[in-house]
């Protein structure tokens, strides 16, 4: 049964439609397949010679694919290059393990791949690819021991000495290959850090204590397997002196950084010990000995000796991290307690370094480089060098536990053990051409690991149809521009679709009037511009929308609308005229032929009482509604159809009363006070007004109507139950007898009180008389006596 529901609250419907923004090809206005491809990755370029309808300009070949092929573009035809990698050198990770492996050079280990990579980069079209990382075990580490030999650290320097032999010992249960350095450093051998006197200069140091000249840094040993040696060399030092409190470790920190042979670096696991008890002098202090030259970054060791300390500022902090980056060290601050807050604000500064707490005597520092090497080893952080102009790099790790991150955190996993991998999916993108087309370089590398993977950048800039182009081709005016992509691209100095116009010749009158329609004063209709004689139309910003015609006189958004929808979404817009799909008709293409909705129940078209227009039953017999003219709210036994089950939904009575909710579940009831409160005939709702009885004798009304081809009941209520009639009118009589009877009592208590005032007034008038009852109140003597008040008896 078809769904009936009540229906007493107004409401309305507000559409809206959604103006699609202009798509980012379009609004590039692009004149060639290369500015074209250049603009997105969702841009393509037709080439095909017919596509551009009269008036559109060269630039709506331009256009994201659907569209093209909307416009009937051929997918042959739509040029749309796409980006591509290579790669050119992949290497797997070494897995050995360190009991029984085979030897190795460290050339030989690989613990990053791919190595290298070639992308061809397609504006705004990432290219993404997979980094391993892989940590190998037994990978061979060198370490150089950069001590400050000032006073203070006496006592340092004498756990120091032996500190070759029992580190290598230690070290071996990490690596089999491990090369141990020495170097040291005091201060800049100029005032204020030093005291330039003669004496001092020979033994900076006071009382009979014999000190070692100053120096600024010195390369003691470098790196060697013998710890032994180490050991000689370093009990040969002697401590010296300076005056100020911060060292001079900064420059010393440069020299070992950048003086790779010197030192004997390997492409291996660098790591730099910096053991102090003091703060650092940094770029701009050297000022106060007079030194403004910026430190160059460059090695300067004459003898193992850095012999330019008096004519270089020391190095920025900046600077550091750059070499020590460049140079893949990393960096061990091996400091006192008291400095510890200084050195771990530096050590966030520089990538890739750790700080340990030195004891007083540095007794601790070979557990100190034990476990800085774990914490630095067991993270790895990669890095790229400078991207191109327009290119960006998005980095994804994928860490043990099913870790991910995202953002910066893409760049890094933590508590990787040997012989962990984890993964990076790393993506390339390019914005835009690089104003010279030649292929980029750029690296990636864990910081801190000497391996990198090199990846060549190769923009796409032009289409493949670019370099078929016919230059000097006849289909552009006579040779005046060159025939590539299916349109042309007009020589310097010439202008239009066919480059048929100089520029000089755009603006003449006499070429306005080939745009005016009819002789008329509108160029173009106004909805274009006249370039060489020839309207080209103006775009819209919604790119479905679109001027065209010789004249730009025709557009396809300008038709009729149904449903807010443009030909009723059943057709196109062709010049303000819409052609319609198959089986609809009319205007807005809103009236359809289709005649199955339109067929009742008995299989005939409306019921047999009506016509079926625009899929939508009209019926002929005025008693007949509905979407099938089957529906009729006057006709008789419409009462008695829905009495069972009004009566159960409002009474919870009647012969439905078990079945209510499964059987009469088709409307929504709302009761009423009155009978006067039920809906009345209207013209637009026809209805039926119903008096059923119940089985109790009751009688109760309700309304049954159409509305909007759709079966209610609009509202009801019950009558009251019939009452006894004599009780009623004896009680009515018996209230009447005692209402009389009340008001003749009141009636007589009032006479009765009234009659005993009057009384009582008369009795007391009565008792106030004051003259002689035999004697005649109005008689009055004809005798007066005067007396004369002089007179007084004489």
């Amino acid at each position: 049964m078809d769904l009936k529901v009540l229906l007493i609250l107004f409401g309305a419907v507000c559409c809206s439609t959604a103006q699609q923004d202009g798509t980012e090809c379009i609004k590039a206005n692009a004149k060639s397949c290369g500015e074209c491809i250049q603009v997105s990755e969702k841009c393509g370029w037709c080439t095909d010679h017919e596509f551009l309808k009269q008036g559109e300009p060269k630039s709506a070949r331009c256009d994201d694919l659907e569209s093209l092929k909307k416009k009937g573009c051929s997918v042959a035809k739509i040029e749309n290059p796409r980006g591509s990698q290579t790669v050119d050198k992949d290497v797997p990770v070494t897995n050995r393990s360190k009991a029984g492996g085979k030897k190795l050079t460290p050339e030989q280990i690989t613990q990053i791949q791919p190595q290298k990579l070639t992308l061809n980069l397609r504006s705004g079209e990432a290219q993404s690819f997979n980094l391993k990382f892989k940590r190998a075990e037994d990978y061979p580490i060198d370490l150089y021991y950069l001590m400050d030999l000032s006073y203070s650290m006496k006592d340092d320097l004498e756990n120091v000495k032996n500190l070759g032999t029992s580190l290598m010992y230690e070290m071996s249960k990490i690596t089999s290959d491990f090369r141990i350095g020495f170097g040291s450093f005091v201060e800049k051998t100029v005032m204020p850090y030093i005291s330039t006197t003669p004496a001092k200069l020979l033994n900076p140091c006071t009382g009979d204590q014999n000190c070692t000249s100053p120096f600024s840094y010195k390369n003691v040993l470098k790196l060697t397997n013998d710890g032994q040696q180490f050991n000689t060399l370093v009990g040969q030092q002697q401590i010296s002196g300076n005056l100020d409190s911060p060292e001079g470790g900064f420059d010393a920190i440069m020299q070992v950084a950048v003086c790779g042979e010197q030192i004997g670096w390997r492409n291996v696991t660098r790591l730099l010990v910096f053991s102090t008890d003091a703060g650092f002098h940094f770029a701009g202090d050297g000022k106060l000995g007079g030194i403004v030259l910026p430190n160059d970054g460059k090695c300067h060791l004459e003898n193992n000796m850095y012999t330019m300390s008096h004519y270089y500022d020391y190095p920025s902090i900046a600077h550091l991290v750059q070499k020590l980056s460049d140079n893949n060290i990393q960096t061990i601050f091996a400091v006192t307690e008291e400095f510890q807050p200084v050195y771990k604000e530096l050590k966030n500064l520089i990538p890739k370094s750790a700080v340990g707490t030195l004891s007083a005597n540095s007794s601790n520092v070979i557990n100190l480089i034990i476990d800085a090497y774990n914490s630095l080893s067991s993270e790895v952080i990669l890095e790229n060098s400078k991207l191109p102009d327009g290119v960006t790099i998005a980095y994804q790790s994928h860490c043990k536990n099913g870790v991910v991150g995202e953002g910066e955190n893409g760049r890094k996993c933590s508590n990787i053990s040997i012989g962990d991998e984890v993964s990076f999916n790393i993506s390339v993108t390019a914005h835009k051409c690089p104003k010279q087309n030649k292929p980029e370089t750029i690296k990636i590398k864990p910081l801190g690991f000497t391996e990198e993977v090199e990846i060549v950048l190769k923009f796409i800039c032009e289409c493949e149809c670019q370099k078929t182009g016919e230059a000097n081709s006849k289909m552009c005016h006579n040779g005046n521009g060159t025939f590539e992509c299916g349109a042309c691209r007009c020589n310097d100095g010439r202008v239009g679709r066919l480059c048929e116009c100089s520029s000089d010749e755009v603006n003449s009158d006499d070429l306005d009037a080939n745009c005016r329609r009819d002789n008329g004063t509108d160029i173009c209709s106004n909805n274009g511009d006249c370039v060489c004689g020839t309207c080209e139309c103006k775009k819209r910003d919604n790119p479905e929308e679109r001027y065209s015609g010789e004249y730009c006189e025709c557009d396809n958004f300008n038709c009729d609308r149904s449903n807010n929808k443009l030909c009723g979404g059943h057709g196109r817009c062709e010049c303000r005229v819409c052609i319609c799909d198959t089986n609809y008709t009319g205007s807005a293409c809103d009236c359809s032929l289709d005649t199955t909705t339109c067929l009742a129940s008995n299989k005939q078209i409306c019921n047999g009482r009506g016509n079926c227009e625009c899929g939508t039953c009209k019926c002929t017999d005025p008693k007949f509604q509905g979407p099938t003219c089957e529906i009729c709210p006057t006709c008789p036994g419409v009462c008695a159809e829905h009495k069972d089950c009004v009566q159960c939904r409002a009474f919870g009575t009647g012969e439905k009363k078990e079945t209510c909710e499964r059987d009469c579940g088709y409307f929504k009831l709302i009761k009423v006070k009155d009978r006067d409160k039920l809906p009345q005939p209207v013209q637009a709702f026809p209805l039926m007004h119903c008096k059923e009885r119940d089985n109790n004798d009751c009688w109760f009304y309700y309304t049954y109507m159409v509305d909007n081809n759709t079966e209610k009941i609009a509202s009801l209520c019950k009558c009251p139950d019939i009452a006894d009639v004599l009780p009623i009118v004896a009680g009515v009589v018996a209230g009447i007898v005692l209402i009389g009877l009340a008001l003749l009592l009141i009636w007589k208590l009032l006479m009765i009180i009234h009659d005993r005032r009057e009384f009582a007034k008369f009795e007391k008038e009565k008792m106030n008389a004051r003259w002689d009852t035999g004697e005649n109140p109005i008689y009055k003597s004809a005798v007066t006596t005067v007396v004369n008040p002089k007179y007084e008896g004489k």
